[in-house]
């Protein structure tokens, strides 16, 4: 099924672990020659542009009220086809599930590794604006940008709940690649076709929701099959997936925004439509016919050494880019700046300095909570229970989905969203995010578990 790779394992996680700390120059210098610094290349340049995107689109005018950029000037959604990047990262998220899941066969060993670097980082920031949101309403404060920011700083937490399934699914899903190769893909992006036929043409009700799983995990499915060398042909998947996703936009009920829009009837996002995953199928086509360049940028000594170090604050600078983007609005409200109308040139002249100062706060919260995401040293791991595991991972990512829709506003008046059809509020989002951790822990720990070891 063509040739394995088997460079991009855990070894610097490893590493940390076993000597200590280690500085992002020496991970670099003990990277092994037979890793494929592309793929980490691109997992830090995704989530890079995913975080100036977000930068970008947050339009804030002068009564501090958030608005969305694309909605302002629709014609700057066309960018979304080039700057709609979580694909890509997802993508790469299927390269790294792969070999660590060949490295770590157990599954409850598996998931226990993959959530620690997810859930230790994310508890952290949970807890600083959980407190947030109880302190600012006794005080008088949860109004205006503070009480937009209490709902929006949690939004991107969506993105870590997907990721926390395609872990989960990672083992079942391997032996269905290492069996059927591309089949296994194509039944995936069959579901999604299924799912947008019986959405549009039969308007089942609910069945969108089931793409969330489809389309993401086909975009997954593709990492297994980069691992495995089996995308030969990357320009005729990236024009494929270009002619597909134009055609679905300009003739079926899909929008051309790629990313989700305030009051839009469709989303191409929530719930991820056929032409996400056409969309999809591009920019993977195309970042693999970029990987020659690409690998030999990522080679470069200095280059290189700046992907190690990005990596390991990857996550937290994720979990807190909205916070350093709304604390920089808030300063210059706070300070009696009057902002200009979102898209007038004086708003558009302010946006270089806004992105300094944001990257510059952001640089300063990734430096106060970066410790929570540096790799641990491993306990024995003795247990093998799988279905505990699993259970543990489905409450996790239930919970962390609860967490991004409800918010932190209205946390002390009970405030609930719904989750498809369920009910949640912030304090049992928590709760289901701690229990699916705990239970995750003692799954990877008991040696008395029920066995769940992957074959």
């Amino acid at each position: 099924m063509g040739s394995r790779n088997t460079g991009n394992r855990d070894t610097g996680n490893r590493s940390t672990g076993s000597r200590g700390r280690l500085r992002a120059r020496d991970l670099a210098a003990a990277t092994p020659a037979t890793r494929d610094r592309y793929v980490d290349l691109l997992r830090v340049a995704s989530l890079a542009v995913v975080v100036l995107g977000h930068w970008l689109m947050a339009a804030v005018g002068p009564d501090g009220q958030v608005g969305n950029l694309l909605a302002v000037v629709p014609e700057l959604q066309a960018v979304t086809w080039v700057f709609q990047v979580m694909p890509v990262f997802f993508f790469v998220g299927g390269f790294a599930h792969a070999l660590a899941h060949r490295s770590r066969p157990r599954y409850a060993e598996f998931l226990r590794a993959r959530l620690q670097r997810l859930l230790r980082p994310t508890m952290v920031f949970v807890a600083v604006w959980g407190a947030a949101a109880l302190v600012l309403p006794p005080l008088g404060a949860d109004g205006g940008l503070a009480g937009v920011a209490l709902r929006l700083v949690t939004q991107p937490l969506w993105f870590i709940g997907i990721y926390l399934a395609m872990v989960a699914l990672t083992p079942p899903l391997l032996r269905l690649h290492e069996r059927w190769g591309w089949g296994a893909f194509a039944a995936l992006a069959g579901g999604a076709v299924a799912v947008d036929l019986l959405r549009f043409a039969v308007h089942v009700p609910f069945v969108a929701f089931l793409n969330f799983a489809f389309v993401w995990l086909a975009v997954h499915q593709l990492g297994f099959l980069r691992a495995d060398g089996m995308i030969p042909r990357p320009a005729l998947l990236a024009g494929a997936g270009l002619a597909g996703a134009a055609a679905l936009v300009a003739l079926g009920p899909y929008p051309l925004s790629m990313v989700g829009m305030p009051g839009e009837k469709v989303s191409n996002m929530a719930p991820p439509t056929l032409a996400l995953l056409c969309h999809g199928l591009w920019l993977v086509g195309a970042v693999e016919l970029l990987r020659g360049p690409g690998g030999r940028f990522a080679a470069r000594a200095g280059v290189w050494r700046a992907v190690v170090a990005a990596n390991g604050v990857a996550m937290t600078a994720f979990l807190w880019h909205l916070t350093a983007m709304l604390g920089v609005y808030g300063a210059l409200l706070g300070s009696g700046v009057r902002l200009p109308e979102p898209a007038s040139g004086a708003w558009w002249a302010q946006v270089p300095p806004r992105l300094a100062a944001a990257a510059v706060l952001a640089a300063l919260l990734v430096a106060a909570f970066r410790r929570f995401e540096a790799p641990v040293p491993a306990a024995p791991a003795t247990g093998t229970g799988g279905p505990l595991a699993a259970l543990g991972i489905t409450l996790a990512l239930f919970g962390v989905l609860g967490l991004s829709l409800t918010g932190f506003a209205g946390l002390l008046d009970g405030h609930a969203a719904t989750l498809v059809v369920v009910p949640v509020t912030a304090p049992a989002a928590v709760a289901l995010i701690l229990a699916g951790w705990l239970v995750v822990e003692r799954a990877g720990r008991a040696p008395g578990a029920v066995t769940g070891r992957s074959r």
